[in-house]
């Protein structure tokens, strides 16, 4: 599933070719891409129509497109494989296409912007904003927690949270009311980075551990964010179709059996809440 860099590098492509454009037209292929909008196709596109889009946010794996006047956005949650593209407006349809939106704007002309999503676990819907802790945020949005690159993360409250729990740190990290963004693989990354054994419980760790781990997380996340997100196959792709190289990089996600990169022992994959947990048991010990 696409998580936090991934999403945030849709974002950033979709900014500057959306913030300022009219929506022009609204084509829904498959109402399977809208279960988050359960009016239905005909509202989801009487909504959008003619609308100017002023804003492009995201919060955690939910990115959304804010329209002129601050009452509704169109939100985006990408599922395991949805993808945001940017197409010209007669290029011909994509594989898996469920939506398109026609755009024009000032500087660019006319453009589209095609959801695509082979498993169909994603969806877009034109939702309310309300308000929170000074941002306007979707109605779909308001149990997530912020991010860790967020500037009104609050580590105090984050560290707190964790240090009160019995679970298992990556189950923590996992939780998007605790801290969004993070899944699988940043999990794992941000772990082996920290020397933190995923299974150590929440209450275990000192505040320092914690605080070590948040680094990481930031750090994991920053790389992952340069380097274009994460991409094993042609799913996750940036607005281009352009997959991200991240996976290059990673040090324990999808390296069960192989060496650490650190001191060498035998990374282990343990099956983890219906994914996979990797990490180094000479490296992360279980306190």
């Amino acid at each position: 599933m696409p998580e936090l860099p991934e999403v945030e590098v849709v974002r950033t492509g979709l900014a500057p070719a959306v913030i300022g454009a009219t929506i022009t037209s609204v084509s829904v292929f498959d109402e399977r891409a809208l279960t988050r909008h359960p009016a239905g196709a005909a509202d989801f596109a009487a909504r959008l129509e003619g609308a100017s889009i002023v804003g492009a946010s995201r919060r955690g794996k939910f990115l959304w497109l804010q329209m002129a006047g601050e009452t509704h956005a169109l939100t985006a949650h990408l599922g395991m494989s949805g993808q945001m593209l940017l197409r010209a407006p007669d290029a011909p349809a994509e594989r898996h296409e469920r939506i398109r939106i026609g755009i024009q704007h000032p500087q660019h002309g006319d453009l589209a912007v095609v959801f695509a999503d082979q498993r169909t676990f994603g969806s877009l819907a034109v939702d309310e904003l309300t308000a929170d802790g000074g941002d306007l945020i979707p109605t779909q949005v308001r149990h997530i927690a912020r991010d860790p690159l967020d500037s009104a993360f609050d580590d105090a409250v984050f560290s707190g949270a964790v240090r009160r729990r019995a679970s298992a740190i990556k189950r923590i990290l996992l939780d998007q009311t605790v801290v969004s963004g993070i899944g699988n693989i940043y999990a794992d990354e941000s772990l082996w980075a920290a020397r933190i054994h995923p299974e150590s419980h929440g209450r275990t760790l000192t505040g320092a551990a914690v605080g070590r781990l948040l680094a990481e997380v930031r750090l994991v996340l920053e790389k992952a964010l340069a380097e274009g997100g994460t991409s094993f196959d042609a799913q996750y792709v940036n607005v281009n179709g352009e997959a991200g190289y991240f996976a290059h990089s990673l040090n324990a996600y999808g390296r069960g059996g192989q060496a650490c990169p650190r001191c060498g022992s035998e990374i282990r994959r343990d099956a983890f809440m219906n994914r996979s947990s990797h990490f180094c048991p000479r490296c992360q010990r279980k306190g």
